[in-house]
């Protein structure tokens, strides 16, 4: 059994509980990891500032704002205005398609996944 590559990323408070509900079926990201990634664990950033819960990677859509918006927009969970606002000057969007996604029950601190208590600016591999 091969071990699954896991990150955390922070994410907004209302936009972790709107994947967590099944709102938000995309994350948008402006950059993406470097390496394969099968699990996400979701920081809620301040003032939640905990781990909230996982969701597994279904896809992953590159393409530029413009085309990324048309194809996603029904089951984005945000605005057209704020992702215009995000990807603002960028040539190119990246689009992480929710699956699987778990609540935890009792959110966590982020010392039960890092040494640190600093939460990562955008993701960290865990």
């Amino acid at each position: 059994m091969t071990m699954k590559k896991r990150v955390l990323l922070s994410i907004h408070p209302e936009f972790a509980d709107a994947i967590l509900d099944g709102r938000k079926q995309f994350e948008f990201r402006r950059v993406l990891f470097k390496e394969p990634v099968d699990e996400i664990v979701i920081y809620a950033t301040s003032p939640v500032a905990r781990v909230v819960g996982t969701f597994t990677i279904d896809d992953v859509y590159q393409d530029a704002p413009k085309v990324l918006w048309s194809k996603t927009k029904a089951v984005a969970g945000v605005s057209k205005e704020k992702f215009d606002s995000y990807f603002k000057d960028r040539s190119t969007a990246f689009a992480i398609k929710v699956s699987s996604p778990i609540r935890f029950a009792v959110p966590q601190p982020l010392s039960k996944y890092l040494r640190s208590n600093t939460p990562p600016q955008s993701f960290c591999y865990i």
